[in-house]
């Protein structure tokens, strides 16, 4: 699994968000990542030492969630490693090779 992988999923224990009405002193909101939008119940995660701002989980997912190596879709749940890379499940891991993983 390439160490930024690696990293995502070991950070997704470790995310801090803050979200909530703003401070007097930020008048200004900031972008989604992801799409954009400024939304006055934007969020910010901080993940492996960056901030970054989302108006919606779904933005956040779609920027920071590591995909399945065989199938594609981002990983929000545990996931499966086999043999160093990362799987959404026990079937993607076995159809990209891997023998014994199990949910």
């Amino acid at each position: 699994m390439p160490t930024e992988q690696l990293g995502m999923l070991l950070a997704a224990c470790c995310l801090q968000f803050s979200c909530g009405p703003k401070q007097e002193d930020e008048d200004i909101m900031q972008a989604c990542a992801s799409c954009g939008n400024n939304y006055d119940k934007s969020f910010t995660v901080r993940m492996n030492g960056a901030e970054h701002t989302f108006d919606s989980f779904e933005c956040a997912i779609a920027k920071l969630a590591p995909p399945c190596q065989h199938c594609k879709t981002k990983i929000i749940g545990h996931g499966v490693t086999s043999q160093g890379t990362l799987f959404c499940c026990a079937h993607c891991a076995r159809a990209h090779g891997a023998q014994a993983d199990t949910d």
